[in-house]
């Protein structure tokens, strides 16, 4: 049962657990996100519990905020605030939008600040993608990165392997069964960064098993023409986040220490070609629904 102090309103999202719904406090008019999640097991409400305890263990601007969370016997439901901005990568390709490298500067900065931040709590989100990186507003350069539905706490007497994640983004120890840690995570910030830089995803193969083929050999390149105009700094930047070894990749921490992520360093304003991130979005879209399909 929903609590009777807010409307609900339209869905703006549909995931693994749940479904999310604008909603609206009737005493403030302040709107809010819900994630509505059907527990039919004990073992779905212990999950969204471990949800619940993650979120509010990561309170920082730069990732997306609990207000509250509500239970009955037949579901239960998370408040969160409502971000109005859309996916980063959808904003940047909207024809009123100039991609520069100095924005992919300040937008992955952004995200390590707040990975940082988890990882300084030893969580590890391990669903870091383009769709979990919202803007705040439609306006701002601000970001929110969201969905905590596979995150995990860390403990570093318990080694921890996973079998989940989001193919293209997933990192070889994952693919491999292999003890994760939190340079799990950075890997997938370093795909999101080639493919904001190019519109291209560096390890995709015609299916998952090609594609899982292409991440365990961590073999890449510049050479695409996207590249042309991308600096050596940014380059650089990839380079020590696409490694094997995960104890080799930059933390986020570091990351925050790199050239390339300071923008008064970075003054040119050479503008990037959005068609290969446009293709991309639309490719990422279509495999979203086949995948909802297939879920429904």
């Amino acid at each position: 049962m929903f609590p009777c102090k807010y409307q609900i309103s339209e869905e703006i999202g549909q995931g693994r657990y749940g479904v999310v719904h604008r909603v609206v406090d009737n005493s403030t008019l302040s709107n809010f996100a819900a994630k509505i999640v059907r527990c039919r097991t004990l073992k779905d409400r212990k999950k969204i519990q471990e949800e619940i305890d993650i979120m509010n263990a990561i309170r920082h601007q730069k990732l997306l905020q609990l207000q509250a969370a509500y239970e009955s016997q037949r579901e239960m439901i998370l408040l969160m605030e409502y971000i109005s901005g859309g996916e980063l990568f959808e904003r940047v390709v909207a024809d009123d939008f100039t991609l520069t490298e100095r924005d992919c500067i300040l937008f992955m900065r952004q995200i390590c600040e707040g990975v940082a931040y988890m990882h300084q709590q030893s969580i590890v989100h391990l669903d870091l993608k383009p769709e979990n990186i919202m803007c705040s507003t439609r306006t701002s350069h601000e970001i929110k990165i969201i969905d905590f539905g596979l995150a995990q706490k860390l403990n570093p007497n318990v080694p921890v392997r996973v079998l989940f994640g989001t193919a293209e983004f997933v990192s070889p120890e994952i693919i491999n069964y292999e003890p994760i840690s939190t340079n799990s995570d950075m890997w997938s910030i370093g795909i999101i960064c080639y493919v904001l830089l190019s519109g291209l995803s560096p390890f995709m193969g015609d299916n998952d098993a090609e594609t899982f083929a292409n991440i365990t050999r961590a073999e890449y390149d510049f050479n695409d023409e996207a590249f042309d105009t991308v600096s050596q700094n940014a380059r650089d930047f990839i380079g020590a986040l696409l490694v094997k070894q995960k104890e080799n990749r930059l933390s986020a921490q570091e990351c925050l220490k790199h050239t390339w992520l300071d923008p008064e360093k970075h003054q040119k304003t050479v503008i990037l070609c959005k068609e290969k991130l446009k293709k991309f979005i639309i490719r990422r879209k279509w495999q979203e629904n086949c995948k909802l399909r297939r879920m429904a």
